[in-house]
């Protein structure tokens, strides 16, 4: 078995301050790395601790790190390979669907779903992610854009787009063995029936599981995977197509490459390459903002 070189885990609070602590007592390098807590480096580790929580640990010495340091010191448990027996479900046959580019202006939203089952697990341990059932559903510009001006919301077009990709998968059902379980995706909307609801005839025929932060989950890892390369893939055709760069997000930076494109190309073309919703396309065009809605978080 090839040596790990990359390990992903949720820390507590006190487990990541202790953590903190250790690297700074080693002499690890710290950096600054954008929506994390902190970031260090040392000869063949780097990790990054994200402010959701999430931790990743990076590099050849990352199986070392995570044996020696890691479990024992700061998670105060075994887990490296005893993953399948502390929790049996994860050789479950099932689905994974992500998205990637909902919140970036410039682009399209891409999701895409991914069928595992025992012997996919076993063979990523060893080789990475290959060999399994997948599917794309990319959501261009124009078709997000003519998507929103009927839904109106961001979460009935994911909806649709993560119901399109199990139900794309489901399709190919002939081509898995043992046939899908479940489905698991991560809950963006505070309503479950906003996905449940919007399942077409064979995604009912699995049980939808929806949680947040389910990319802890190894098919909704590899699902968004799949989809972050086919977002990235896409704005990069896109830049080359119009000779220009499309930075990622929603930022100032972001702003001034809006209002260029308008400057080149028009403002009705900015449609082709942007979600027109989003505050930039206002800004671009010299429109008046949107009043702002009230945020109300998840439950």
């Amino acid at each position: 078995m090839k040596p790990l070189t990359s390990y992903t885990c949720t820390l507590a609070e006190p487990e990541a301050r202790a953590l903190e602590e250790y690297l700074r007592e080693h002499g690890y390098e710290f950096r600054q790395v954008p929506y994390a807590r902190f970031a260090a480096e040392k000869e063949k580790v780097n990790m990054v601790f994200y402010e959701s929580g999430k931790l990743v640990v990076q590099g050849k010495g990352t199986q070392d790190f995570v044996e020696f340091v890691l479990e024992p010191g700061i998670l105060k448990q075994a887990r490296l390979g005893y993953e399948t027996v502390l929790n049996p479900e994860l050789l479950l046959p099932r689905l994974g669907v992500d998205e990637s580019g909902k919140g970036d202006f410039f682009g399209p939203l891409c999701v895409a779903g991914v069928y595992v089952n025992e012997s996919v697990v076993k063979a990523w341990e060893n080789s990475g992610v290959h060999g399994c059932v997948t599917s794309v559903v990319p959501i261009g510009n124009e078709a997000y854009n003519r998507l929103y001006r009927r839904m109106k919301s961001v979460n009935a077009i994911l909806a649709w787009g993560h119901s399109r990709a199990i139900e794309n998968l489901m399709g190919q059902k002939h081509r898995m063995n043992p046939p899908p379980v479940r489905a698991i995706s991560d809950q963006f909307a505070a309503d479950k029936a906003t996905v449940a609801n919007a399942l077409m005839s064979l995604g009912r025929d699995i049980e939808l599981i929806q949680r947040h932060k389910a990319e802890a989950d190894l098919a909704v890892a590899a699902a968004s995977i799949l989809a972050r390369h086919e977002f990235v893939t896409r704005l990069a055709a896109l830049e080359k197509q119009f000779g220009m760069k499309f930075p990622k997000g929603a930022s100032g930076a972001v702003d001034e490459a809006a209002r260029e494109f308008v400057a080149r190309h028009g403002t009705e073309g900015l449609a082709n390459v942007a979600k027109m919703h989003f505050r930039n396309a206002f800004r671009a065009q010299g429109l008046p903002e949107p009043p702002r809605s009230e945020w109300k978080r998840n439950r």
